[in-house]
């Protein structure tokens, strides 16, 4: 069934995900703070998710929204505009003018969890949450108390087409190796990020929280090393564990129970992606 659908925050993953349900026929409506190009069969809208008085700018008669704005900064205080503030003064909005959505996803992080033990979580282990996770979870609440079927899904790493920071750190032979016990990263491609929310969109009954993460949470050094090997370049060099470090290992059992399926289970497919179409990979 086709909807019209309101992707508030065009990023890196909005803007894909907006491209994917155009293509697929919806009426896709593609919020940003500027009016700037978006990809073919998406109505661009200039608002500001922080200025409540611009969100007279967005369309009427939705029937699911995405709320997949980004902080501006890494402080506390961009982090609640962002994710506090932005998604409040929108669902406020869609409430006052009656808006019937039949569903409201907010992609959020799994920076929420603050283990730093490497331990496994799941979307029922308690958050240890501070600093900006703690923001991040404050947001999550919100949301999930409007009166729209929610789903929120808390994203791990976001890599894909267009992200080669840690690519270029390899290639360069910049990409250091943490000696000491593993230091886990929880990883998921762009592709499955769309597909994941698109998923959400349309499962029936969606438990209230996801996380969004591939079958492997992954050592930083097995990471370096496998990128060094698959593209030629030097290996990682060795270098003193940082002092602070987010480190866990991330559940997607629940979003593989709702029937979802991934594209690029661990990181090695979804960077022999990347790599081939930058035309990196040694034996390409």
């Amino acid at each position: 069934m086709q909807q019209r659908v309101l992707i508030a925050g065009c990023g890196y993953v909005g803007t894909a995900l907006a491209a994917h349900l155009a293509a697929d026929g919806h009426s896709v409506f593609g919020l940003r703070r500027t009016l700037v190009h978006m990809p073919a069969g998406v109505t661009p809208i200039a608002a500001d998710l922080t200025e409540p008085a611009s969100l007279t700018a967005l369309p009427t008669g939705l029937d699911s929204v995405v709320y997949a704005a980004a902080a501006d900064g890494r402080s506390e205080a961009s982090y609640r505009r962002a994710y506090v503030d932005g998604p409040a003064y929108l669902l406020r909005h869609l409430e006052d003018r009656g808006e019937r959505l039949q569903r409201f996803v907010l992609v959020s992080s799994t920076g929420v969890y603050g283990h730093s033990d490497g331990s496994w979580v799941s979307e029922e282990t308690p958050t240890q949450s501070r600093g900006t996770g703690a923001v991040l979870e404050e947001g999550e609440r919100h949301c999930l108390a409007s009166p729209y079927p929610t789903a929120v899904l808390r994203l791990g790493g976001i890599y894909g087409p267009g992200r080669r920071g840690l690519i270029d750190r390899v290639l360069a032979g910049a990409a250091g190796c943490p000696q000491g016990p593993p230091i886990y990263t929880n990883r998921i491609h762009l592709e499955d990020i769309v597909a994941a929310i698109e998923h959400l969109l349309i499962v029936p009954n969606p438990r209230e929280v996801y996380l969004g993460v591939d079958h492997e949470p992954a050592d930083t050094c097995t990471v370096a090393h496998w990128l060094a090997a698959a593209t030629g370049a030097p290996a990682p060099h060795p270098e003193a564990p940082p002092a602070v470090r987010a480190n866990k290992r991330c559940r997607n059992d629940r979003l593989l129970e709702s029937g979802f399926r991934f594209r690029y289970p661990t990181f090695r497919e979804g960077y022999t992606q990347v790599l081939g179409e930058l035309g990196l990979l040694k034996n390409s």
